[in-house]
């Protein structure tokens, strides 16, 4: 069988699993604190008898955007986005220490401060609890106060219940995990960073460009089409080449 339908065949693969990247990442055009992933391919070429004149389509790593996306008012108190770079610590489902960027907290039945997935906000000794019947404050340092709703005097006396462990390891670092969560490339936890700030009553959506997203989306479907083309041209060929070798036997 020609060699040329082998070559196509990996370009036709790598293009189908950059249409499902994309398709992920229109996805999630709307997820609060959301990273895109950018799906990067390399050529190799061919070895072997002959001159090099062909290659194949590799699969080179699954790379993370980090840029920020746009951060948006919201006025609810549990709403945080981190200014610039940095990350909130939060507790994996394995028990270990991971990071986001959704900063849409709310609080679980026994009131400790949690994003809107279930995973634990950490603070400086562990996740941060917060008392009942109290307004809820975050300072732009990670600081969590509450504030009493009644009795006399209540909102002079506010209480410091936790500071947010917020964090800004290399982003070369940082590895995506099925849960959606970022943690550092050898498992250790990263040392808390006192530059790393909050805006408080804000929310950071995804950075994904929609628009761009979606013209990628397009130049990859045409990218497939051809190579498939490809595929049904040399399957033409040889079909025709096998049939002329017959007749002239």
């Amino acid at each position: 069988m020609d060699r040329l339908i082998y070559t196509a065949m990996s370009g036709a693969k790598q293009a189908f699993l950059q249409q499902a990247g994309v398709a992920q990442n229109l996805a999630n055009t709307t997820t609060i604190g959301y990273r895109a992933m950018e799906h990067r391919f390399r050529a190799v070429p061919v070895l072997g008898q002959g001159q090099p004149t062909r290659a194949f389509t590799a699969n080179a790593s699954v790379a993370n955007a980090f840029e920020q996306g746009p951060v948006m008012t919201t006025g609810r108190p549990l709403d945080v986005a981190v200014r610039g770079a940095g990350w909130i610590a939060v507790q994996g489902g394995d028990g270990g220490e991971a990071y986001t960027r959704a900063g849409n907290l709310k609080t679980d039945a026994n009131g400790v401060l949690q994003t809107s997935a279930g995973f634990n906000v950490l603070g400086e000794g562990g996740p941060i609890a917060l008392p009942p019947d109290n307004n809820v404050e975050i300072a732009p340092d990670g600081t969590v106060s509450s504030i009493p709703r009644f009795g006399a005097g209540a909102i002079n006396n506010t209480n410091i219940v936790g500071r947010i462990k917020l964090v800004n390891p290399p982003e070369s670092e940082l590895v995506r995990g099925d849960d959606g969560l970022f943690r550092t490339r050898n498992g250790v936890a990263a040392a808390a960073d006192e530059n790393v700030k909050l805006a408080p009553e804000a929310l950071e959506g995804s950075n994904v460009n929609s628009v761009d997203a979606m013209v990628r989306m397009i130049s990859l479907a045409r990218q497939y089409e051809m190579q498939i083309k490809m595929l049904q041209t040399a399957d033409a060929n040889a079909r025709a080449a096998t049939q002329l070798l017959t007749m002239n036997r």
